[in-house]
């Protein structure tokens, strides 16, 4: 293994699985579905969602969604990694936060007080609430972290950008400890019904099984929320202040389809090149790697054009999943999120089971894990990202 390792010392989740590492993991690893029927989507073509449960509505006033499950993970992460924000010098920490959609709840729902009230009723927190950028700010701004403080969006691949460019920091110098990671909150009425419009969202019947990545059944994706954060430091810094080291990303690599605005590449052409990237970074080969977790995304061409880009980068015989099949799709947090399940993986020696996943598509020609989670050593896992524009990221985690 060769190139430069980043230490993941904290990881904070934020999804449908639950509030916290602890229930995630518990509940990915038991391969237990989240998909149910939302009332907030009564009326719109599909109803389904996968929404975080039990989230405390502090300061909703100020922050969208997005922001606050956001500012939860990186508090999470911090705590894990035994990091004081009121000792620290700040300008050794940046925060590297993407979001595919950012505060779209917020903007939705002042663009209606704008059309019913005029202009007097729009609130004046709607662009602090609603912008881009806004989830990495506020964690900037809650923990004092005044170095670099940027938010990729690669639409469905941010999170794990987010990770990429946090290793890339530190192998520069530019800080000593990154916050990186994902956040989205889309389950929105306009999201929904752009993606219904689409004819991406699952329409199936029974909610509990409708994200079902890489079975022969499978119809769309359904729409998720949520935050990945991980806290990642040098393995000198990590190891200087007597940190645990909870895995590594010890590659990056990142690729455009240049093909189609919502269409993978047929032959999953930017996949494999992120792929590739990933393995030439870390100075390793698809045979070195123990576990994929995979995009997968439920939907009938992405499962197909990656299963062939594992089966023949990666290998037949590698252990593939999709925690897509508990969390759903959160969009732009996907990638954070599945790359802390890939080190929680890693971490465990234990391979979640895809959710859902009863009669795999035989165009599917690699080893899915399903019914029940693997056990066994992990050196090296792969996780994927893919996203609307063709922008593709792959990350590798070790022990």
């Amino acid at each position: 293994m060769t190139g430069f390792a980043a230490a993941i010392t904290g990881i904070g989740l934020v999804t449908s699985a639950g509030v916290g590492v602890p229930a995630n993991w518990d509940r990915v690893v038991a391969g237990q579905g989240t998909a149910a029927v939302d009332p907030e989507l009564d009326g719109l073509p599909v109803r389904i969602s996968c929404r975080v449960p039990d989230f405390a509505a502090d300061n909703a006033w100020k922050f969208d969604r997005y922001t606050r499950f956001a500012l939860a993970a990186a508090q999470e992460a911090l705590r894990q990694a035994g990091l004081d924000p009121s000792g620290w010098e700040g300008s050794r920490v940046a925060v590297v936060i993407g979001s595919g959609a950012g505060g779209t709840a917020s903007l939705e729902q002042q663009h209606r007080e704008l059309l019913e009230g005029g202009p007097s009723t729009v609130s004046p927190l709607t662009l602090p609430m609603g912008l881009l950028n806004m989830a990495a700010g506020q964690v900037a701004i809650e923990f004092g972290a005044t170095g670099p403080c940027l938010a990729p969006c690669t639409a469905c691949a941010s999170g794990a950008t987010a990770i990429g460019i946090g290793r890339d920091m530190l192998r520069l110098g530019t800080a000593d400890i990154v916050i990186a990671g994902g956040a989205e909150a889309p389950v929105t009425p306009f999201y929904s019904a752009a993606f219904a419009r689409m004819r991406a969202l699952s329409r199936n019947a029974d909610p509990e099984t409708a994200s079902r990545p890489f079975d022969v059944a499978r119809d769309g994706f359904v729409l998720g929320e949520g935050a990945g954060v991980v806290v990642l430091e040098s393995e000198e810094h990590a190891r200087a202040r007597g940190a645990d080291t909870l895995a590594r990303v010890i590659g990056y690599g990142a690729s455009a389809d240049a093909h189609h605005a919502t269409a993978p590449h047929p032959e999953g052409r930017g996949a494999r090149l992120a792929v590739q990237a990933a393995l030439a970074d870390a100075g390793l080969t698809g045979r070195d790697v123990g576990y994929v977790n995979a995009h997968g995304t439920s939907t009938p061409m992405n499962d197909r054009v990656e299963s062939a880009v594992i089966r023949d980068l990666i290998g037949a015989d590698v252990p593939v999943s999709s925690t897509k099949g508990v969390t759903g799709h959160p969009l732009g947090a996907a990638g954070a999120i599945e790359a802390a399940f890939a080190a929680l993986a890693v971490r465990h020696g234990v391979v979640p089971p895809t959710a859902n996943l009863t009669d795999p598509d035989p165009v599917a020609d690699i080893d899915l894990v399903f019914k029940a989670a693997r056990t066994g050593r992990i050196d090296v896992a792969l996780s994927n990202s893919f996203g609307f524009g063709g922008q593709n990221t792959a990350l590798l985690l070790a022990a």
